[in-house]
Parts: structure tokens; sequence; C-alpha cells
């Protein structure tokens, strides 16, 4: 299954591929999108049901959400990445960087986990937008994205994250909920080679910082970043602390500097 994408950025630089959360579109990028293309060129692709991208139903595992990735770089002749990704974004990024760590450049794990908690949750969540589609999901998934400071302080941003969810096919929502209730990755973080970046909001209610860290002590090397103010989007409540550490990263400057 090809996903819905968009490619942004001059043609000769290293590509930098970026995996939304659950419910949101690619325009959940939009702010970093100025400086992530003076350094790469970036691929921006859609979850199954999200965007424009094909829903088929029943439930999806990370595995099949990854291949999706994978199919995509292949049909679009990109060897390798560095893979930025959000939420359950970030879990496709990691199922990738075992899975298939010859495509995997360096990794931005951000506002993820190895285990969204509770599976009984999410599945009846799914049977919930199955029946009646995401409008009984939106706000509450608004107060979780954002800190108070951000939905009263820019409420066109929150209307439109609200819109973007609402377009969301049931089936797509449903069917990334179900791989959310079965990922359980704790066990395998120790085989990501990639270099990795773990990014938490300090307000995140569903990612704290505690669960971050417990993610970055397991993956080999891997370094943590806590931005202050910010909730589960963390690249919107806070973009510009949120793209100066994804980058320092993805261009290995942080390396560069531990070396000196």
């Amino acid at each position: 299954m090809i996903p819905d994408h968009h490619l942004d950025g001059p043609e000769d630089a290293p590509v930098l591929v970026l995996a939304n959360s659950l419910g949101t579109t690619r325009r959940l990028w939009d702010p970093q999108m100025p400086a992530f293309t003076g350094e790469f060129r970036v691929l921006r692709w859609e979850h199954r049901g999200h965007g424009l991208s094909p829903t088929a139903p029943g439930a999806y595992t990370m595995a099949m959400l990854a291949g999706d990735l994978v199919e995509l770089l292949d049909r679009l002749g990109i060897a390798r990445a560095g893979v930025c990704g959000m939420s359950l974004g970030g879990a496709v990024a990691m199922q990738l960087a075992v899975s298939a760590p010859d495509r995997v450049d360096r990794v931005v794990l951000a506002c993820t986990t190895s285990r969204f908690g509770d599976p009984a949750v999410w599945r009846e969540r799914a049977l919930l937008v199955r029946r009646e589609g995401t409008a009984p999901v939106a706000d509450a998934a608004i107060g979780r994205w954002f800190t108070a400071r951000t939905r009263e302080e820019h409420p066109d941003v929150a209307q439109r994250f609200h819109d973007d969810l609402l377009s969301v096919a049931a089936a797509g929502y449903a069917g990334c909920c179900d791989a959310l209730a079965a990922w359980d990755f704790g066990d395998s973080l120790g085989a990501i080679a990639a270099p990795t970046l773990v990014v938490a909001g300090a307000e995140d209610p569903v990612v704290p910082p505690a669960d971050a860290e417990v993610t970055a002590s397991r993956i080999p090397d891997a370094r943590l970043v806590v931005i202050p103010d910010a909730a589960h989007l963390a690249n919107i409540d806070q973009p510009r602390a949120f793209e100066q550490a994804a980058l320092e990263h993805l261009t290995g400057g942080a390396e560069r500097r531990e070396t000196v």
C-alpha cells in the first residue's frame, strides 16, 4: 500500500522522513519545514486512512505501517534516510530501525514510547471510532496535544488540528489504534543501532518525561532532550526548541561537539 506523500527540499540533499502522530496529517510538520528543508530532502507521508492515503479495513500492526514506509522508500528509490517520528510515527521509526536497519541513518523519537498504556483503552477507542467516526475523540485529543497556553494564545492552531482529525477516515484511525494496542517493543529497544535522540514534552500527559527517560535508557547511546512548556505535540507547542534539538542530532552536531 503506497501512502500519500510529498517531497520538499533540494533534490541532492540527504533524505529525512517525517512520520506523523495518530490523527494528524503532514501539516503537523509545517513549522519545521523551513529549517528541515535547509538541510534535507524532506519526505512527509500519511498513515493509512490519514490525508489522502488509502484505507484498509481491520486492525493494523506497527510492522504493517513500517512496511508501508519501506514500500514507499522503494518506490521513490530512497535507499537510506534519517527518520523523525512523532508519537505513533515514533513507534513506526523504532520498528523500522529494528526490522530494516540498513534503511535508517539517524532517528529522532519524539513524544513516543515502547508501550502506550493499557491496550484495552486503545481497543475501546477503536470500537468507538469505527462506530461513530473521529468526532467523539477530537476534543480530548486537542487537550492532550497542546498546552493550555497554546490553546489559549493560538486557537486557530488548535482548530486546524481539530479539523484535520475530523478528516481522518474512521477505519484508518481505528486500525492505527489497534496497532498501538498491540505495540509492546520494550524488549527490542536494545536492537536499535542507529544514533537516536529521544525528545519529550515536559507537560506531555500521554508520554511523560519519565517514560521517555526509560526509552532512552534502553537504546544504546541514546540521548534525551526534555522540552519545557510542551505537551504531546511538542513540535507545535515549542517549534524552535524542537527543530533545534532535532537538527542538531540529525546533522551530527552533538557528536561533533563531543569530540572537540
